[in-house]
């Protein structure tokens, strides 16, 4: 449990059944603005493919699996059962050289305002910090942006099988670290992330304030003046 076990625990401060022992964050479109780089991508894949994806559309793709996400887009322009899977997986792959050349160009600018201020407050207060990601390119993304130090455990897209809404990645999280589902809090800009927390045992902030994201069990704008103490306030 590492720092869980210091004098600034929440252990001290807050009922065992309530406290938060670790906070979970997506990756795209809650600590960096990557987000817009997946829809330009799929939206330059569709327009190959003729026919236009819009911004409306890709929300959909957030929090999802590449494939998921390319299922999405293909039913969009009414293309869904034109491509073998063999075929599928080579748009996938076209998709993603596409998104690559976004985040290879990627620094620490990007991340988005308030969130490295969020993540150190959080760690201050002994709580441990874990990368929930669907994205198989979170580790290029955390090394660009030098994010890597400020995680306890990062699960990607590299490790899980299933997508969110499948809560598979936030419980392998909470057990990469040893902390039970009621005692985690997940941070998503996506409404499949937030049922994916909900399925997990787990509460949720929806981050970005999209009417989507009303399962949440708190909705934040963003993180700039956010801080764990007003987070313990007003989670429950």
């Amino acid at each position: 449990m590492g720092r869980m076990s210091g004098k600034n625990s929440i252990f001290n401060v807050r009922n065992y059944e309530k406290m938060i022992a670790c906070c979970l964050f997506d990756l795209d479109g809650v600590i960096v603005d990557t987000a817009r780089y997946h829809y330009l991508a799929w939206a330059s894949l569709a327009r190959d493919l003729g026919f236009e994806f819009t911004p409306a559309a890709g929300e959909a793709t957030k929090g999802v699996s590449r494939m998921a996400s390319l299922d999405i887009v293909l039913r969009a322009g009414g293309m869904n059962e034109r491509f073998s899977p063999a075929e599928k997986e080579r748009l996938a792959a076209e998709k993603n050289a596409r998104y690559l050349a976004y985040v290879s160009a990627m620094t620490p600018a990007e991340v988005l305002p308030g969130a490295v201020a969020f993540l150190r407050d959080v760690r201050a207060h002994g709580v441990l910090t874990v990368l929930g990601s669907a994205s198989k390119n979170a580790g290029t993304i955390l090394d660009r942006c030098e994010l890597r130090p400020l995680f306890d455990a990062v699960v990607d897209g590299t490790g899980v099988s299933r997508p969110k809404p499948d809560p598979e990645v936030f419980s392998k999280g909470a057990e990469a670290v040893g902390v039970r589902p009621e005692n985690c809090v997940v941070f998503e800009d996506a409404a499949a992330g937030i049922e994916a927390a909900a399925r997990a045992g787990m509460r949720s902030v929806g981050v970005g304030g999209s009417p989507l994201l009303a399962g949440a069990t708190m909705q934040l704008n963003g993180f700039e003046g956010f801080t764990f103490e007003m987070l313990c306030k007003e989670i429950d």
